[in-house]
C-alpha cells in the first residue's frame, strides 16, 4: 500500500545539498551586502570564513584556510595547477571526479612521470601500491561513487611527496587525520548545504614549502595564483580573496558553521550522518532487490549513499521521477556518468527522520515500477 507519511525535507540531493533543519535566509547577518568586500567589514566576514573553519574543524596551528574561486573544482585546479610537476604523481580514481584531476594531470598538465591507479565505480583502488615518494592525489569520499577511503592508516607520517585530497563531501562528515594531509579543498554546498561557487583551500606547511621552494614551468593564470614574489599569499588565507566573492554565500556560510557549532561540533555531525546511513543499512538488508553500490562496508559513505536497484536504467528513472511527483525525494537519481540507480545524501543537515519516513517510499515506488 501506499505509504501515508512523507518527509517533511525533499531535498536529497547530493549537490547543492539541504539547507541545515531550521534554516531561514531572513536570519543571515547581512550587513556585508552592497559593501566591498575590502572594505574592513568585508574582510572580517571574509577573515571569519577562513578563522572560524580552522577553530571549527580543529586543524593544527600550521594549517592554512583559504576562500577561493570556482568552488571545489576551483580549489583543486589552484592546487594542481600551482603544486605538480617537481616529483611524480599518482593520481588515485574511482569515480567521476577522480578521473577528472586524473585527466588534469594526464592530458592537460602532460606530466611525464604520472600513474593513475582506477577502480570501477563500487571499488576502490588497492591503497598498498601507492608510491609516497610521488605526490599524491585522490578524493576522500566519492561523491558519485558512494565509495570512500576506510581511514588515514594508508598514508605514511614520514613520506617525500604531498598528499592532495578533494574532500568536499567528507570535510565536516567523516574524521580526516589532518597531519597526514598537505592539501584539503571542499566546498560550501556540500556537507554544509551552503551556497555554491566558492571554494575552500588548506594547506598545511609541506605545501606551503612547496609553494614557496618551486615555480612550475607553465604559466597560471590569475585566480590560480597562491605567491607573489616568490613568498605565499598571505592575504588569501585572511579573507583577502583573488577575485569578487558573493557576500550573501559569505553569510550563508558563516550561518551553516554556527549550526554545526550549535549541534555539537565535527563530532555530533559525524554521528547525524553515521545514524542517517545505518537508516539505509536496515532498509538495504531487509529488502533483496536494493543493495549499496559500495559492497564493502568498510569503504562505503555515510553522505552520498549509491545504492543499486534490480530494475533496468530506465525503470530506475521512472522510480526516481514518480518520488518526485508523488513529493517525497527530489533528486536522488545517481550521478549522469554512474551505474543507473539511487543516491540519497546523507550528510548532517538530512533528518533520520526524513530518511526514516523516506523508506517504505522506495519499496512502494520499487513495486510500482517493477509491476
Amino acid at each position: 500500500m501506499q505509504p501515508t507519511v512523507k518527509p517533511k525535507n525533499l531535498n536529497f540531493s547530493s549537490g547543492p545539498c539541504s539547507k541545515r533543519p531550521g534554516y531561514d535566509v531572513r536570519a543571515l547577518q547581512l550587513d556585508t551586502l552592497g559593501r566591498s568586500h575590502r572594505s574592513a567589514l568585508g574582510k572580517k566576514a571574509l577573515g571569519l570564513a577562513c578563522s572560524e573553519t580552522a577553530r571549527i574543524l580543529g586543524l593544527p596551528e600550521t594549517y592554512r584556510v583559504g576562500v577561493v574561486p570556482g568552488s571545489d573544482t576551483g580549489a583543486v585546479e589552484m592546487a594542481l595547477w600551482s603544486l605538480l610537476g617537481a616529483r611524480g604523481v599518482d593520481v588515485l580514481a574511482w569515480e567521476s571526479f577522480g578521473s577528472g584531476w586524473a585527466t588534469d594531470v594526464v592530458k592537460q598538465l602532460k606530466l611525464p612521470n604520472a600513474r593513475v591507479l582506477k577502480a570501477d565505480y563500487g571499488a576502490i583502488v588497492d591503497l598498498a601500491e601507492v608510491n609516497f615518494d610521488h605526490d599524491v592525489v585522490f578524493t576522500w569520499n566519492g561523491t558519485t561513487s558512494g565509495v570512500r577511503v576506510p581511514n588515514g592508516d594508508w598514508i605514511p607520517a614520514e613520506r617525500a611527496g604531498l598528499t592532495i585530497c578533494d574532500a568536499t563531501s567528507a570535510v565536516f562528515a567523516m574524521d580526516l587525520p589532518w597531519d597526514k594531509l598537505d592539501v584539503v579543498t571542499f566546498s560550501w554546498q556540500k556537507v554544509l548545504g551552503g551556497e555554491g561557487a566558492h571554494g575552500m583551500l588548506i594547506l598545511g606547511p609541506r605545501a606551503v614549502e612547496r609553494l614557496e621552494s618551486y615555480t612550475p614551468p607553465w604559466p597560471l593564470p590569475k585566480v590560480f595564483r597562491l605567491t607573489s614574489a616568490g613568498k605565499l599569499s598571505e592575504g588569501i588565507f585572511r579573507g583577502e580573496t583573488i577575485n569578487t566573492p558573493s557576500m550573501l554565500c559569505v553569510a550563508d556560510y558563516l550561518d551553516a558553521l554556527n549550526w554545526i557549532e550549535s549541534i555539537g561540533g565535527v563530532p555530533a555531525a559525524i554521528a547525524r550522518s553515521e545514524a542517517n546511513l545505518r537508516v539505509i543499512a536496515d532498509f538495504v538488508a531487509a529488502n533483496e532487490w536494493i543493495s549499496f553500490l559500495a559492497a564493502d562496508p568498510a569503504t562505503r559513505s555515510n553522505t552520498s549513499v549509491c545504492l543499486s536497484v534490480d530494475l533496468s536504467a530506465e525503470q530506475v528513472k521512472k522510480m526516481v521521477k514518480l518520488l518526485e511527483s508523488e513529493g517525497v525525494a527530489y533528486d536522488i537519481g545517481s550521478y549522469k556518468d554512474a551505474p543507473a540507480g539511487i543516491r540519497i545524501w546523507c550528510g548532517a543537515t538530512i533528518e533520520t527522520s526524513d530518511l526514516a519516513a523516506l523508506m517504505p517510499w522506495l519499496a512502494w515506488a520499487y513495486a510500482q515500477v517493477s509491476a
